[in-house]
Order: C-alpha cells, then sequence, then structure tokens
C-alpha cells in the first residue's frame, strides 16, 4: 500500500536522578525542565474532545537540537490500562539517550461501543494516529524532531503500533484543521506481544485456540467470554471482512513500512503453525507470519523470543534507540 508521509524523511539509573534541561512553556505555563522521569514535563494535555481518556504525558528530553520522539501505547486488550504505568526506566532509558517520550491514553472498546464507533477497535487505533499528529503539531514549541517518531507498546499497544507503522498516511493536507494536516507515519516501531491479525479464519488457521479480536468489530457484552465473542466474529466474518482488513497490521504491509523489531517474551516452546499455544493471544506465531511477509515486501524486520535470540539487538528498546539517534 502506497504511503505518502508529509514530513522530511529520514534503566533508570535512580528515580531521583534529574535530567538538566532548560524550562519550557507549555499551554501557558511554565514547567521546569530537568526533573525525575516519573514526573512528565507536560502531563494531561488533551488531544481530542470526545473522551477523558484523549490524553498524553510528554517528557522533554535534554538537548539544545530538536529531539526524537517515543510514542508509548499501553496493552490492555482495548479495554483497560493506562498511560500511568510507563515511568521510571519505561521513560527514562530513551530520556538518557537524548529522546523524548509521550505516553497516550486512548478510547477502550467498550466507550467506543457507547459512542456508535464502528469499528470500536477504530477508535483506538485512530486516537493513536491523533496523539502523534498533535505530538508533531507541537514540534517547534516542544523542541521535537517530527522526522523521527517511533512507537512501542505490549499487546493491544503493540498491535496499535503495528497499525501507525503500515498504514497509509492519515494527514489531510487540505483540512482546515492544522493537526489533522500533521503526517501519522512513524520512522520505526519495536513491540512486545503484538497481535498482527484480527482475521478469525486466519488465526484459527495459524493457531487453533486462537480467541482474540472479537471485542474490536463490536462483540464485546458485558458477562460475554472472549471466546464467544471471538466465535460470534467469525459466524460474521464474511460481513465484517472489509474492516478486518483495515485493522490487521499484517494486511497493509508495503515495502516502503519502516523497520520493525517482534518481540514475543512469554512463548514457552517453538512455535508452530497449526499447533495449539499456551498463550494464544500473544504468540510467537503472529510475529512469525507477519516477519515471513516483511521478508517478502523487503522490509528490516527483528523477530526475537526465547530460544530465538536477536543478537543484533539487546531489548527492543536498544532498537528504538538506535534507529531514532543514527543517521
Amino acid at each position: 500500500m502506497p504511503h505518502s508521509p508529509n514530513f522530511t524523511s529520514a534503566r533508570s539509573l535512580s528515580a531521583a536522578i534529574i535530567i538538566a534541561f532548560l524550562s519550557l512553556t507549555v499551554v501557558g505555563q511554565t514547567v521546569s525542565a530537568g526533573r525525575p522521569s516519573s514526573e512528565p514535563t507536560v502531563a494531561d494535555y488533551p488531544y481530542g474532545k470526545d473522551s477523558e481518556r484523549q490524553k498524553f504525558d510528554f517528557w522533554k528530553a535534554d538537548s539544545a537540537e530538536p529531539t526524537p520522539v517515543v510514542l508509548l501505547i499501553h496493552g490492555g486488550g482495548w479495554n483497560r490500562g493506562d498511560k500511568s504505568g510507563y515511568r521510571g526506566e519505561a521513560v527514562q532509558v530513551f530520556l538518557d539517550r537524548g529522546i523524548s517520550v509521550a505516553a497516550i491514553n486512548y478510547r477502550y472498546i467498550t466507550q467506543a461501543m457507547e459512542q456508535g464507533v464502528d469499528p470500536p477497535v477504530k477508535a483506538c487505533v485512530e486516537d493513536a494516529a491523533r496523539a502523534l499528529q498533535t505530538i508533531r503539531y507541537k514540534s517547534k514549541e516542544w523542541g521535537i524532531d517530527g522526522s523521527r517518531v517511533g512507537a512501542t507498546g505490549t499487546s493491544a499497544g503493540a498491535c496499535t503500533s503495528l497499525w501507525l507503522a503500515f498504514h497509509s498516511d492519515l494527514a489531510n493536507p487540505t483540512a482546515t484543521d492544522p493537526i489533522s494536516r500533521e503526517s501519522t507515519r512513524i520512522a520505526c516501531a519495536a513491540v512486545s506481544g503484538a497481535q498482527t491479525s484480527l482475521d478469525p479464519q486466519e488465526l484459527r488457521e495459524w493457531i487453533p485456540n486462537a480467541e482474540y479480536g472479537g471485542h474490536a468489530f463490536g462483540f464485546w457484552k458485558e458477562g460475554r467470554s472472549r471466546p464467544e465473542e471471538f466465535e460470534l466474529l467469525i459466524e460474521n466474518r464474511e460481513q465484517k471482512l472489509p474492516l478486518i482488513k483495515e485493522y490487521s497490521p499484517i494486511e497493509l504491509v508495503s515495502s516502503d513500512d519502516p523497520p520493525i523489531y517482534l518481540d514475543y517474551p512469554n512463548q514457552k516452546s517453538p512455535p508452530t503453525l497449526g499447533q495449539r499455544e499456551e498463550d494464544p493471544t500473544h504468540s510467537a506465531v503472529y510475529g512469525v507470519m507477519l516477519k515471513a511477509k516483511l521478508d517478502a515486501a523487503g522490509v528490516e524486520t527483528v523477530l526475537n523470543y526465547p530460544g530465538h535470540e536477536d543478537g543484533c539487538y539487546e531489548s527492543f528498546r536498544h532498537f528504538l534507540i538506535e534507529k531514532l539517534t543514527t543517521d
């Protein structure tokens, strides 16, 4: 799928360590930079008006030059979790290397269903895209290099990160809203436990006990189990197929996609296509199948899981650091 970006291409030592950098004036308020990573430079910055969850926290790295940014997208099945889980090492490891950080919240599936969003997962992933556009819009004020933005997350946050990495640019250059004109493309993504497809038929071929994804397409209901949601998605697959393809990262792969790091630390046995998995929602089979497609497209991809350790990068974090700081 062709992309049309509109921007120029391209562990924590202690909670008490102070990162010394200049004060920033944000939202009409002077905030002192050089604080521990547990306290954002800018907290709860709103990027939307549809939900109280449309906010992010931002940490400015110490640099006289515009900095790269890592976007942290929390997991929790798109129905729980919070940006407040990103503190300490998760932030400091990037700040120590001159990379700023933004941790976002987004609407849950349940909230999207209440608002009539179809499919509900659209609200989750497009909220992440809007947060990214807002951060790019603030680039000059916050000292950001908008061409060097990476994304990371676990589980559902990982799936969202990959969706951003592969999806065509959502920028609307003719929009009256200047934020909507900003690019949603990213320079790299490094994720953990990512779901790479939401197609129930495909997933059952890959992992016979797969059961994740029905809620993303509107089959969540109070008291309904995840396997029941999945079966409803199977029953309604033909009707939902265009949406399934739109929100499954593997369906969006193209040759101009950015470098990708896929980590599956919970894998207990070699991932085998067509074999039941101990943790089917975070199985490395997802990564095996995505890597095959990315390899065929010529996209740099690293796949890491126990017994198949990557020898080039210490972790997915170090992958992000290298890709965002190496010219």
